[in-house]
């Protein structure tokens, strides 16, 4: 299996002919507006390019995964950062088959995007000569939660490759220790730019979390959602920083943006 890390939370998945693309959020620098406007430094997103070799691995792309991108259907609540207008054109284009949450799938639909699959949280569902399952998240503490998008982790297993659990955006809940902990996945995928919006309190997992995530996955963490959004805070050397505290570098990527993994089964 090979990583190949995008920008944010898009990456594709690279198994034998297979590539999976995650969440794409493909604008260019400045393309959408800031996600928060006062507890942050207010800047248009995304805050970097894609990266160069970008275009060669989109050309590959055979599936799109989506872990979220709305809520109750209201388009001022969709998130961009996962699901931008670039990426409803890139996927419409060359008619990727998509797999979403079914709470998405009318939404999706609506945008003229193919949904083959859709998710019911726990249900494993055969997928590639494997399975995937949808693991709940939840994108917030509090009540801010309740206004943010229908969102899922992905636990994927692919023939002959390591199996891997891509949280999603959300905080450190029950149901998140019980994928790591049950389904024991060999790769893990955590969004660690501990996003906030102007009101309510964080909508991803804070680093005292980000860190227990890290702890209870049983094998490699790939970091993720870091210094391309407004909202996200966290650096990848404030994050190195404090994996170094937490004697858990050894056991975190936190690709470059362009950066390309192999990861290997006995990994």
């Amino acid at each position: 299996m090979r990583i190949h890390h995008l920008r944010n939370a898009t990456f594709v998945i690279e198994s034998g002919e297979k590539y999976l693309l995650i969440d794409p959020m493909l604008s260019g620098v400045g393309e959408l507006p800031p996600f928060a406007y006062v507890r942050h430094k207010m800047k248009k997103n995304p805050l970097v390019p894609l990266p160069e070799n970008a275009s060669h691995i989109l050309a590959k792309v055979t599936h799109c995964l989506i872990t979220h991108s709305q809520k109750w259907g209201i388009e001022l609540l969709s998130h961009t950062d996962h699901l931008d207008k670039a990426g409803k054109n890139y996927l419409q284009k060359k008619s990727i088959p998509v797999v979403s949450l079914s709470e998405d799938a009318s939404y999706l639909r609506k945008n003229n995007l193919d949904v083959e699959v859709e998710l019911k949280y726990w249900d494993s569902t055969p997928f590639l000569g494997g399975d995937i399952t949808a693991i709940p998240a939840r994108h917030g503490h509090g009540w801010m939660h309740r206004f943010m998008a229908n969102g899922a982790g992905y636990f994927l297993r692919l023939p002959d490759e390591p199996s891997l659990y891509i949280s999603g955006d959300t905080v450190l809940t029950e149901e998140v220790k019980k994928a790591l902990k049950e389904l024991s996945p060999d790769i893990t995928v955590v969004a660690a730019g501990n996003a906030s919006l102007d009101m309510g309190g964080e909508i991803l997992m804070s680093m005292d979390e980000i860190m227990e995530f890290i702890r209870l996955s049983p094998g490699k963490v790939i970091a993720n959602h870091l210094e391309a959004l407004n909202h996200c805070p966290i650096t990848r050397e404030e994050l190195k920083s404090e994996l170094i505290k937490n004697t858990l570098l050894d056991k975190v990527y936190i690709p470059l943006d362009g950066e390309v993994l192999d990861i290997s089964k006995q990994e």
